[in-house]
């Protein structure tokens, strides 16, 4: 990030489920969310993944195959139309590259990326399914390296976090779009935001949060139409 007199204002958001939500991407918490159906330390651990890996496996290869049918909703395109008047840095806690398919360029994932599996031997190896071969099990052997889902799984560190708050200290806005606020540590970004900063957050439950921050009740949308006639910006 540039600090010029002329530089854009570093516009820094930060996405949960809500975001993707109306692409059709089911979240795992909400009502017939798929916590219902998985219970999340089998399918979303490290220890459901050691224990049961082909399961793991499939879990993931059935939400691949979703997200391959999905396509990025009015909000992801909205985001990725404030580029031509902000530094837009998306922070997102979901898996699937929406954003990315709507035209942002600047994405940071949290936990992990669906669309890709990393070398059982070497988390920095990754390697990115399509939509002709989206499966793999414990089996499955790509240039040599058995692989597992590219997910940050429950029990596990979420390496991108520390550059996270890093791109979050140098917001001049911040947004929160889509998330309970209850997941951590992406929960707590919200605190590296520097004081005066303005921050927004758009949801259509919001939670509690403190006093100065502008709460937009809205799904993902809509929040962003009205987000960016607040930022002065047709949407």
């Amino acid at each position: 990030m540039t600090d010029t007199m002329d530089r854009k204002p570093n516009l820094v958001i930060s996405t949960g489920a809500g975001m993707s939500a109306e692409s059709g991407i089911r979240t795992f918490r909400d009502a017939g969310g798929m916590w219902e159906e998985y219970p999340v330390m089998q399918v979303a651990s490290a220890d459901g993944f050691r224990a049961d890996p082909a399961l793991v496996h499939r879990f993931y290869n059935a939400r691949r195959r979703d997200l391959f049918k999905a396509q990025p909703n009015e909000g992801h395109r909205i985001l990725a139309s404030l580029e031509d008047r902000f530094n837009v840095e998306v922070i997102t806690q979901n898996v699937d590259d929406l954003h990315e398919r709507a035209g942002s360029h600047n994405v940071l994932h949290l936990h992990g990326e669906l669309t890709k599996v990393r070398a059982m031997d070497d988390p920095s190896l990754l390697f990115t399914l399509t939509e002709d071969n989206p499966d793999t099990d414990p089996h499955t052997v790509i240039d040599g390296h058995k692989v597992r889902p590219h997910i940050v799984f429950f029990q596990e560190d979420v390496p991108n976090f520390a550059l996270a708050t890093e791109i979050v200290e140098q917001a001049d806005i911040f947004v929160i779009i889509g998330t309970s606020l209850s997941v951590y540590p992406a929960a707590a970004l919200v605190r590296y935001v520097r004081p005066g900063v303005p921050v927004y957050y758009i949801d259509p439950n919001p939670a509690a949060v403190p006093a100065g921050i502008h709460v937009i009740r809205a799904g993902a949308s809509e929040g962003l139409r009205k987000l960016a006639g607040i930022l002065g910006v047709n949407a």
